[in-house]
Order: C-alpha cells, then structure tokens, then sequence
C-alpha cells in the first residue's frame, strides 16, 4: 500500500510539473508581440519604452514594400504576425478578404488623437473599424547637394537628367514608381486609363531607367549614406536614419511640385494574430501624444496624423509639410484594375 501510495504521488507529481511547465511557457509566449513593420520604421527607443513599460517582448521582421508584406500574409504569415503596417491600398485589400481582425475601441482611448484629416483620407476604413493610422506622409526624392554641381528642378524631370546617370536609384515599388510618372505627366496617380498609364511606363522605360543603377526600395539609405547614389527616390526616414544629423543640411528632400504618392501607414491587428490584447496596448501606446511625438522626432516627420504630438515635440523643422501633399494622390486599391499596371510594370522591370 506504501509502495502504491509512493507511485501514486510520483505519478501525480509528474502531472503537476508537465501542467506548470506547460502553463509557464504559455505565460511567457502571452508576454511577446510580433511587429512586421516597414525597414527603419520603428524607433529602437521607442519599442525599449513599451517593453519597459509593459513588460511586453517585441520581436520585429521587416519588409520592403506592400507587394513583399501581402505575399508572406497569403502564405501563411497571417498566424505568425500580431500588427501589421500597410499602406491604405492594401489595407483595403486585407478587409475585402477578411483576413484583419475587428479593433475594440474601448481598448483604444488614444483614438481621439487621430487628425481629422486621416478620417478623411482614410476613406477605406474612415471609422477605423479594422485599422488604426500609422503615419500619413510621402514618398520624395534625396539628393545630396555636396555631391552635385548646378541647378535642378524640383520635379519628377530630375530622373532625365544624364547629368545624374550611373548615381540614382527608383524605389522597387510599382505604384510608386508608375504613380510618380503619371503625377509628372499631369494625370490621376491612380488612373486606370490604358493610354495613360502606357505614357507613364514609357516615360519610366526610355527617359529614367537608363539614368538609374537600379530599383532599391530596401539598400538606397545605405548607399546613399555612402556616396553611391546622390539622387535617390526615397522615404525620408530611409535616408536620414543612415546620416548623421550633422550632416543633414547637405540633404534636400523634396516631394516634387507635380506631387507624387502620398500613403497612408496603418497598424492593423491580423484575424489569427495569438497576442490580440498585447497588439491592443501597443497601438494604443504609440498614439499616446508623448510616445507619437517621439516617433515624429525619431524620423523628422511632420504631426500630420497626431493632433496631441506637436506640443511634446523637440523638432520643429521637417523634411516635409502637410502643404507639400497638397498636390499628391493617395493610393488606392484598384482592384481587377491593377492587372492593367501588373503587365506594364513588367516591362519597365525586366525588358532592356
């Protein structure tokens, strides 16, 4: 009987350290947050804050453009992210397919720092149901103007310049690309028209890409930095990021007179993300007005998206102003129509 009660407790014993084994690794893994966010855009000190603040790990991958970011959701990446970061396009996309999880707003009190301008461009989710802004900004162009001679236009134009061949770089993005050729040729940077859109694809082919080295959405800061490349096509966060802000000065960013590609960046919680609550506190966490306003500092971004960020804010000066959109088209998700841009877009890329 002793020897049955002593395999009893053994056996019962074992049970108890497999089921609090179990439920500590639970609790770890409860305690992590998996970010997949643009390259450069999420401040190192930043996510220190939150982890310090909350107890929360978090563990982020990065892409280069939406096309790279959708195509690892649809094989598979959808259970292994718990915020995502596309741009409006997609983010429209991802509801269609019913691929984002609905946001408690009672979670989100930081909602009502939201610029009413975002609810107004963000006609793909204006109540912010299954989205929540990022940041509003643009695409531009970089040049270095310790490492040029003479004048330039502020323009799309300066990619036909072959006073800059062999030293420019286009982002490896197709509707940033296409949309920067349409807007410099007067037309709707989210048109269909096929006339249009062949002009657009023509002008990129004949007159740009035989001035570029290449198209890089995910090297140009570092070459850039680097004196590879003194016109770049460019987020402004990629190109400051790898310059010291001493150096700064000698940087002009510009988003071209014609206007360009604005975007809108959102944080947008996956329908089979494991950690839903700890996504819930962290996009809540970056829109509180003291933590945005250190984004905003991190990258010299202007407040275009936080009403509360601007008066905690050190950086007044900024690569660009809500007044240089004023000309910019936000993407748009064009459905069957994007096949029109998928086949021309082709023989930009890969036809000599």
């Amino acid at each position: 009987m002793k020897r049955f009660n002593k395999f009893v407790w053994g056996f019962l014993l074992c049970i108890l350290l497999v089921v609090t084994t179990a439920c500590t690794r639970k609790s770890a893994d409860d305690n992590k947050l998996y970010l997949y966010n643009w390259t450069y855009y999420t401040p190192d000190a930043l996510v220190a804050k939150f982890e310090e603040e909350t107890g929360i790990d978090v563990i982020i991958d990065n892409f280069a453009s939406n096309e790279e970011m959708f195509a690892k959701v649809m094989a598979g990446g959808n259970k292994g992210y718990d915020i995502l970061f596309p741009s409006s396009d997609y983010t429209q996309i991802m509801i269609k397919l019913g691929l984002l999880s609905e946001l408690d707003h009672d979670k989100l009190p930081n909602l009502r720092y939201i610029s009413p301008l975002i609810s107004e461009k963000a006609s793909y989710d204006p109540e912010f149901k299954y989205s929540v802004p990022y940041f509003m900004g643009s695409s531009g162009i970089a040049v270095n103007t310790d490492r040029i001679e003479g004048a330039y236009e502020h323009s799309w134009s300066i990619f036909s310049d072959a006073r800059f061949a062999g030293r420019m770089s286009l982002l490896d993005d197709m509707r940033e690309v296409m949309g920067a050729a349409l807007k410099h040729l007067g037309y709707d940077g989210n048109t269909t028209d096929e006339m249009q859109l062949k002009q657009a694809a023509d002008l990129i082919r004949e007159e740009w890409k035989p001035n570029i080295v290449k198209f890089d959405s995910e090297s140009f800061g570092k070459a850039f930095s680097r004196g590879e490349f003194v016109v770049v096509h460019a987020y402004p966060e990629n190109v400051f990021a790898e310059i010291p802000q001493e150096s700064w000065p000698s940087i002009d960013f510009f988003i071209p007179e014609e206007g360009g590609m604005m975007y809108i960046d959102n944080m947008v919680i996956p329908s089979e993300a494991r950690h839903k609550e700890n996504a819930h506190t962290f996009i809540n966490f970056m829109h509180d007005p003291k933590n945005y306003a250190l984004f905003l500092d991190t990258f010299g971004f202007p407040p275009t998206t936080n009403t509360g960020a601007q008066q905690y804010m050190e950086n007044k000066d900024f690569f660009f102003s809500v007044e240089d959109l004023a000309n910019s088209d936000n993407i748009q998700d064009l459905g069957p129509e994007l096949e029109k841009y998928n086949t021309l877009w082709e023989t930009v890329r890969y036809e000599h």
